[in-house]
């Protein structure tokens, strides 16, 4: 009796610890960098890869914005490209999730729900992130190039500068 209470006692006491591992381990995210993972990047890059084209991969020029990624598995785009023809904006909210190196972006906007899906690869000593996301038709990918924004810093307060008073008229 005695060995099946202490079987059911360590199997139970490996579930509530596989249970408190599980959020972790199912965001492909080893515990120690999911602090630094968690941020708000930059983006520094953009390059498309097609592969119904002979021609080189195409860095697009001109690009900025930011993307957050939240612990909760929220996101939030805000993606900027200067093209010759004018700026062109690109704004997503919505939920991430990640499996091993594998991202899936699931968000809805003006023409209904929709998933991209790719991979990712996050460097903690430098806080660079590249995520390629799989393109239309297959085959096609669009690689970009992020870098966690530092946070900001508290500005010093401005000192007060009290203004001259103005003598009255007479």
């Amino acid at each position: 009796m005695a060995n099946s209470a202490l079987h059911t006692t360590l199997f139970t006491a490996a579930g509530w610890l596989t249970a408190a591992l599980l959020p972790a381990a199912a965001q492909g995210l080893p515990p120690a960098l999911l602090p630094s993972f968690y941020a708000t990047y930059q983006y520094t890059g953009y390059v498309v890869y097609e592969d119904s084209s002979a021609a080189p991969p195409t860095a697009v020029r001109g690009v900025g914005g930011t993307l957050t990624l939240r612990p909760d598995g929220t996101y939030e785009k805000h993606l900027s490209i200067v093209a010759p023809s004018g700026p062109h904006y690109f704004n997503q909210t919505g939920r991430f999730a990640l499996a091993g190196d594998s991202i899936r972006f699931a968000f809805t906007d003006l023409k209904g729900s929709d998933v991209q899906r790719g991979t990712f690869r996050f460097d903690p000593a430098t806080k660079r992130l590249t995520v390629s996301i799989i393109g239309y038709p297959s085959g096609n990918k669009g690689v970009y190039e992020l870098v966690a924004a530092e946070p900001n810093a508290t500005p010093a307060p401005k000192a007060s500068r009290s203004k001259p008073t103005k003598k009255a008229r007479r």
